[in-house]
């Protein structure tokens, strides 16, 4: 057990006790009351207690009726604190108070550390007893922390302080207020706002609503010396409502900030939050797509109107151009997008797709020459008209544009053209934060384009590719009718799916369908050999599964990434036989006439590439006028859809096998697919002639 600590104006004795008058210390508990929960007992002359307060019950947790007639020393104070307690009692009862800090014991068992005010009182028979006013020691300290952080607060803040009475006279003010508001802190003392600050009226009517309302208002902002630029300041006001001890409203507390430098740094912080908001917005934005067109007007999007009134993608044909036309284009951009803001704007000398030859000597020509920007004010801005013959454009230029800001498009160390972004004269012009912020977007703007440009040149060489090595004309063979499409993933992608018919020996038909794994070049290329391949096989009379082994060695050679899929089927118009080989490739389709639908389900095979291949042959007798439907499975599949969702559709669509082979082929094609296609797609129909 600890010894006791004391707290009072006379230091503590070395036995823990600070004598003190039995008045004083009523007076001392009634402070300690409004401040804090106080436990209070009394103990008769015997040492019994013969009173115990609800809020000693409260702290400690024993009742009034399990306390009173209780020996206090037994039920309260631990074993090792019994003589201290004696000796204390002994030195109230001879008419002195002490202020101690002891531990008492809770119901629980607990030790409770206490600070304590003991004091003598008169028992029920006129002998001298002991009251005791207690609070938890932590709570004492709290308050003591809180009281001596709210006195260093008021004396210590930067920011002006004050308290007011209801009448909103001041009654305290710190020094930064006086600094503030220039007035010395006696002087505010007893007197209203405006009579320290004339002309803040505002500032006591919002006080005063805060005194009749209860209610706290925060950053109220007021400008002070509005007639002197020079002497104008701004402040933040806040007030709060002042609580006596029973929650009624006493007055008002006031802070007072001067923001005035700070709200420079603020709106810069706010432009700074904007570009990064932009740069975000930018990188979502900028490059979704692969389209060149839709590329540019993403930049004019991004640019305008937030950053400028307006944009102008301008980019060189040379560099967009195939190889063999570079030369012819030679100094000529091509306008991609244009945005104006301005109404007035002449539209007919701003159109998309207008083509110039840029003027030598030229800022346009010293941009894209150089590739460094360059900025233009209002005495430089008739140097943005690229040629004569356009009156139009140079009036409008120079009544509406204040600055102007041409970029160089410059990706991977290539020049593909320019932008010029322009502000109107009622628009600041282009400070450093501008054009820094729209040098990275149209730095980022020229690296999408390029990967646009790079991408549209890679997809027109594999287009080229592709139709070279699959003839899509189909021939025309014994005892079948045959119509095939062959459709890319949207405008960008193209890929290895091909399908053939190849007529051989005895009025025979081979059909081959496949799909290479991956897209582009590469992926057309194999699709190529293999397609070669296969014919060679087929026009040898090889089986359908010996074909497929072939292709898997094949695709094995081109190297561990390699992958694909095929069906083969040799179709025997004589006997009306099909033989079925697959290697990882969907389940061709049979519609008879009736329009009864059937998925060939036999053994499908790994994938050509794998190895193993040890693939299975089916055969079905096709009847005659009927329907056999094979595809890639980007006809049915995508990524995130149900796989046997595309199959019900693909078989509801082939419930009329009657209609026009071509017109079956196009309905799979707009009503199958899924509406956002993940891969290319290749579908191959065959129907059966009588015999």
């Amino acid at each position: 057990m600890t010894s006791a600590s004391h707290r009072g104006a006379r230091a503590p004795d070395a036995t823990g006790e600070t004598p003190d008058r039995g008045a004083s210390a009523v007076g001392h508990a009634g402070v300690f009351q409004e401040l804090l929960p106080l436990a209070l007992w009394v103990i008769d002359a015997d040492g019994r207690l013969v009173q115990w307060s609800l809020a000693a019950q409260d702290l400690l947790g024993h009742t009034s009726e399990e306390m009173v007639g209780q020996e206090a020393d037994r039920v309260l104070v631990p074993e090792g604190n019994r003589e201290l307690a004696d000796r204390l009692t002994r030195t109230v009862r001879s008419g002195a108070a002490v202020v101690a800090r002891l531990p008492v014991r809770h119901r629980d068992g607990t030790l409770v550390e206490m600070e304590m005010w003991i004091c003598p009182v008169a028992d029920a028979r006129g002998r001298t007893g002991v009251l005791a006013i207690a609070a938890e020691t932590s709570a004492v300290e709290q308050m003591r922390d809180a009281l001596a952080a709210l006195e260093g607060l008021f004396t210590q803040s930067p920011i002006g302080l004050a308290m007011l009475g209801p009448d909103l006279r001041f009654l305290r003010v710190n020094d930064a207020l006086s600094r503030i508001d220039g007035v010395p802190v006696a002087e505010h003392v007893g007197r209203r706002v405006t009579e320290v600050a004339p002309g803040a009226g505002a500032l006591e009517s919002v006080m005063r609503q805060v005194l009749d309302r209860g209610e706290p208002v925060v950053d109220f902002r007021y400008t002070s010396g509005a007639s002197d630029p020079q002497r104008t300041r701004t402040w933040s006001c806040s007030y709060a409502p002042l609580l006596g001890g029973a929650g009624q409203r006493v007055g008002v507390i006031a802070s007072l900030i001067d923001v005035t430098e700070g709200q420079r740094a603020h709106l810069e912080a706010e432009r700074a939050r904007e570009r990064l908001a932009l740069l975000a917005e930018a990188g979502t934005q900028m490059g979704s797509t692969l389209d060149l067109t839709q590329t540019a007007r993403e930049v004019v999007r991004v640019l305008v109107p937030r950053l400028a009134d307006s944009a102008d993608v301008q980019l060189l044909e040379e560099a967009m151009a195939p190889d063999e036309t570079a030369a012819s284009a030679h100094g000529v951009v091509r306008r991609a997008a244009v945005t104006f803001t301005d109404p007035a704007a002449p539209a007919d000398h701003l159109a998309v797709g207008m083509t110039l030859q840029v003027p030598p000597g030229s800022v346009y020509e010293q941009v894209i020459t150089a590739g460094r920007p360059l900025n233009l004010y209002l005495s430089d801005i008739g140097r943005l008209i690229p040629a004569r013959g356009t009156d139009r454009l140079r009036e409008f230029l120079y009544d509406r544009v204040g600055s102007a800001r041409l970029v160089p498009l410059v990706a991977r160390g290539t020049v593909l053209g320019a932008v010029v972004v322009t502000r109107t004269r009622e628009r600041e012009p282009f400070d450093d934060q501008d054009t820094l912020l729209i040098d990275e977007l149209v730095a980022r703007a020229a690296l999408n384009i390029d990967n646009a440009r790079m991408y549209s040149r890679e997809r027109d060489a594999a287009l080229t590719l592709q139709r070279s090595l699959m003839n899509p004309l189909l021939p025309t063979v014994s005892g079948l009718e045959l119509t095939g499409r062959y459709l890319p993933a949207g405008d960008h992608e193209v890929g290895g799916d091909w399908f053939d018919a190849i007529a051989l020996s005895g009025d025979r038909t081979a059909l081959v369908i496949g799909d290479v794994m991956g897209h582009g070049i590469h992926a057309a290329a194999v699709m190529g050999q293999l397609r070669t391949a296969v014919r060679t096989l087929a026009r040898r009379g090889t089986a359908p599964d010996e074909v497929l082994r072939a292709l898997d060695a094949a695709v094995a050679d081109l190297g561990d990434n390699e992958m694909a899929t095929c069906l083969y089927a040799v179709h025997d118009p004589a006997t009306g036989h099909c033989l079925i080989a697959r290697a990882g490739h969907p389940p061709p389709v049979v519609a008879d006439e009736r329009g009864t639908v059937a998925f060939l389900d036999g053994p499908a095979g790994p994938p050509l590439g794998v190895g193993r291949q040890d693939c299975e042959v089916q055969r079905v007798v096709l009847p005659p006028h009927s329907l056999f439907v094979t595809y890639t499975d980007g006809l049915i599949e995508t990524r995130g859809t149900d796989l046997d969702q595309g199959m019900r559709r693909l078989a509801q669509a082939l419930r009329h096998p009657g209609r026009p082979l071509d017109r079956i082929c196009d309905d799979l094609l707009a009503h199958v697919m899924p509406d956002v296609a993940d891969d290319d797609v290749a579908v191959l129909l065959a129907r059966t002639l009588p015999r």
